[in-house]
């Protein structure tokens, strides 16, 4: 993907004034489930307004019915796997970690105050401590708001990319980026997970790019440990025999738009995957 090709992607993106996933046949169903939720409400009789305030000043309000049909509405279109759709800040257990504390009071304090800070989260841990859990739970408080939210498997969008340039695939790869890029709110989870190559580098620096020249809010997930490419500092020696960093696996070009993106969080602790594993054989 050359530079040239990556532009006129972008500027083909930021002209469109369709918003993310508007026009699928599932968009078409959620808007139907929500209008007829909305006209069977008895506070509203079917307005979706209410008023508010004495009556000589005429104000109205939107009714709870239509904020959370709303808010179901966005939660069905935001593409969150089956596994985390109960995932909720309720249900994250810190158990006695401190750090994991720590990272569910920042995620859930952020969510609060959106879109007063805009910045979004870099969390970075090893597999099976709740990062993915905590982005979609930040997801699903934005979305009780109203804000559009879409959840997207790092390895699934550049497999999906790859297969867009087959001719027998009716989707193009500019139909396929579009919602990445518009979505108000994106979770790009498991960062670096593929093994990187300059097609993977230039993959991860369109969406990068475009989603922070849109100054949209981007939350991220990586197993991988924050630190420089091996081509950076030190000797070839301690290079070969570190493991692999977050730098190494997207670059350090995309490594340091991140930290201008997003605030870095660590999630640290026991896999719970394994300890669920583990308590259910005996």
């Amino acid at each position: 993907m050359d530079e040239k090709s990556v532009q006129c992607i972008q500027n083909l993106a930021s002209r469109s004034g369709a918003p993310a996933g508007l026009a699928t046949p599932r968009d078409a169903a959620a808007r139907s489930d929500q209008h007829e939720q909305t006209l069977n409400c008895q506070i509203c009789d079917g307005t979706g307004w209410i008023n508010v305030g004495p009556k000589q000043e005429k104000r109205v309000a939107r009714c709870n019915c239509f904020l959370e049909n709303r808010a179901q509405r966005l939660i069905k279109l935001a593409n969150i796997p089956a596994r985390h759709e109960d995932s909720e800040f309720s249900n994250y257990n810190t158990g006695s970690s401190n750090v994991l504390a720590a990272a569910k009071g920042a995620a859930q304090n952020w969510a609060d105050h959106y879109p007063l800070d805009r910045t979004g989260f870099l969390f970075s841990g090893p597999s099976g401590v709740g990062k993915t859990h905590l982005s979609v739970a930040i997801i699903k408080q934005l979305m009780k708001k109203g804000v559009s939210c879409l959840f997207c498997d790092y390895r699934d969008l550049l497999k999906q990319i790859q297969n867009s340039y087959n001719p027998s695939v009716q989707t193009t790869e500019l139909e396929l980026l579009r919602p990445v890029f518009k979505a108000e709110v994106l979770i790009l989870d498991d960062l670096g997970a593929v093994k990187p190559t300059q097609w993977v580098w230039d993959s991860v620096s369109i969406v990068l790019n475009t989603r922070y020249n849109d100054d949209r809010t981007t939350i991220i997930t990586t197993n991988f440990e924050d630190g420089p490419a091996k081509s950076v500092g030190g000797s070839p020696a301690q290079s070969a025999a570190r493991e692999e960093t977050l730098g190494d696996r997207i670059g350090e070009r995309m490594r340091s738009r991140l930290f201008e993106m997003c605030r870095l969080v660590r999630v640290d602790g026991k896999d719970y995957r394994e300890k669920f594993r583990s308590a259910s054989v005996r």
